[in-house]
């Protein structure tokens, strides 16, 4: 099914953060949307307000009668709905169209110019930040982000004029392969997801073969040293990025008094004095990328400089709660090795001479298996780290796989606490600290606003 043959699109689960942002694509584009969820929620609610229909009873009497033409009728699901779900069976049963969102993000990227990114880490950050510059420039774009932005206070962008759509392209269960990049970014290939893959091989040739999509007249911009090998076709660039080399790269680097600031080194045209809206030195890196995507977009260097000037950042990525005197707490969503070691860097340049704890939440008793050693080594770059039991998300305890196996194999010279979820406000009530980072793809995070309040008390 081609986009142009699709009149309804009728969404079981719509209710979701991901689903939503689809279904308002489809509703900006002046189709006809319709769905189910279980429950009503201030967010299907804004939607039904938007011109979707939206029931709450699995009913097939209820799916209105111009989303029984077939023929021009797309349904997309999320697979958290039941087997059973009555009217899902009901269109399978009748051979409808069906797809999940990794499929309709899909048949967006054949239909419009795509910038993607795919990696394991920063992978939301820099489809934020290209989606913005984007934006705010006279290229506009649809984008479908991973996260919610602090400029829009949502994980989409919407265009009724613009060719561009901004993807993060997902690699947890091979969700990218679904996609036709025109030019697509790859920041990292640091092996994740092994549940899933089994071996660093295969999670190192799912990438390979993600690049294998890119459509003729498009490019890759790749980060310089990683070990996979693309596979690009006839007709497709290929160019390098880093901080300071590669076919784009920063210059001129300066970080001082709260600002960092650096020129942009392009072969399609320089552009000096980038300012970062969120000056946090990883960023210079996924602004590199980002600007490289805008630039082929057809940004010029003003838009590039106002893009990066006046982006906000995302939630859960390095996301300041609190900066005064006395304390300094963020969030940040790293839950790899490899983040947590850039989370700390980071850090340790921005406030050399302070004294800087991680709370850290492990995400994923698998994850935790394959890589606590590594996990280890990382959390080990701060002064201090308060570990809590494991967030298991989707998955089963595994027996013997706890927070232990990180907590024991800490460096000797960092102080380090074991503590139960339930207990962290009381524990941090009472434990001073001084720079705080809470980390973790969990739910602690719901703890932030309350942990704000008792530092700013103290």
């Amino acid at each position: 099914m081609n986009i142009e043959d699709i009149k309804n699109v009728y969404f079981v689960g719509a209710g979701g953060i991901g689903m939503s942002a689809v279904a308002r694509y489809f509703l900006h584009c002046g189709m006809n949307v319709a769905g189910y969820d279980r429950t009503e929620t201030e967010l299907t609610r804004k939607l039904s307000a938007e011109g979707m229909s939206i029931h709450y009873t699995d009913d097939l009497s209820l799916i209105p009668d111009e989303f029984r033409d077939r023929e021009h009728t797309l349904v997309v699901y999320t697979p958290a709905i039941p087997a059973d779900h009555k009217e899902l069976s009901f269109f399978r049963s009748e051979n409808y169209e069906i797809m999940k969102r990794a499929q309709v993000l899909g048949l967006l990227t054949k239909s419009n110019k795509a910038l993607c990114v795919a990696g394991t880490h920063g992978k939301t950050t820099t489809t934020s930040m290209c989606a913005h510059i984007l934006h705010e420039s006279h290229v506009d774009c649809n984008a479908f982000l991973g996260g919610i932005t602090k400029n829009y206070d949502t994980n989409y962008i919407l265009s009724k004029n613009s060719e561009y759509v901004v993807v993060e392209a997902d690699e947890f269960d091979r969700s990218f392969h679904h996609l036709t990049p025109w030019v697509t970014v790859i920041t990292s290939t640091d092996p994740d997801h092994l549940d899933i893959y089994g071996t660093k091989e295969a999670y190192l040739e799912s990438f390979a073969h993600y690049t294998s999509l890119i459509r003729k007249g498009g490019a890759l911009i790749i980060h310089e040293g990683l070990e996979m090998q693309p596979r690009i076709g006839e007709g497709v660039k290929y160019y390098t990025y880093n901080l300071e080399h590669g076919d784009f790269h920063a210059e001129n680097i300066r970080i001082g008094n709260g600002t960092i600031v650096f020129d942009f080194i392009s072969p399609l045209g320089n552009v000096k004095d980038v300012k970062l809206g969120q000056p946090v030195p990883i960023n210079i890196e996924n602004g590199i990328a980002a600007m490289a995507m805008a630039q082929m977009a057809g940004c010029s260097a003003e838009e590039l400089r106002n893009g990066m000037a006046t982006f906000s950042g995302v939630k859960r990525r390095f996301d300041f709660h609190l900066v005064d005197d006395r304390h300094v707490f963020l969030c940040d969503y790293a839950h790899h090795p490899k983040e947590i070691s850039s989370c700390a860097d980071s850090l340790r340049r921005v406030y050399e001479g302070h004294r800087i704890t991680a709370l850290f939440q492990p995400h994923l008793y698998t994850r935790t298996r394959d890589f606590y050693k590594d996990f280890a080594e990382s959390l080990s770059k701060f002064d201090e780290v308060i570990l809590t039991e494991i967030y298991p998300a989707r998955e089963l305890p595994i027996q013997g796989v706890t927070s232990d196996l990180i907590y024991s194999n800490l460096s000797e010279g960092v102080e380090k606490h074991m503590i139960n979820k339930k207990d962290v406000i009381d524990f941090l009530s009472s434990h001073n600290t001084d720079v705080l980072v809470l980390l973790g793809a969990g739910d602690l995070e719901n703890y932030a606003e309350e942990i704000t309040e008792i530092l700013k008390r103290r």
